[in-house]
């Protein structure tokens, strides 16, 4: 089982989470991100519907994957 950590940092004049080098939107205060990150972070391990997906990565190169719905990380949120 994978495992994602939500992290609140300062950001954009204000305050956000991030996950693997992405953002969310910036909040008012730490409290409001925290808040949005918890949430996130708990609606990342409910279970979901089997779907086909398609990314393409850094490189340019596009995946086609069977994302199994059961298979939900275990997540955490720090800072």
């Amino acid at each position: 089982m994978s495992h994602v950590t939500y992290k609140i940092v300062e950001h954009d004049g204000g305050w956000a989470y991030t996950v693997e080098g992405s953002f969310s939107e910036t909040f008012p205060n730490h409290d409001a991100a925290l808040k949005a990150a918890r949430r996130a972070a708990g609606e990342q391990r409910v279970a979901g519907d089997t779907h086909g997906i398609v990314y393409e990565d850094a490189a340019g190169v596009v995946h086609e994957e069977l994302s199994d719905g059961r298979d939900r990380p275990q997540t955490d949120v720090t800072g």
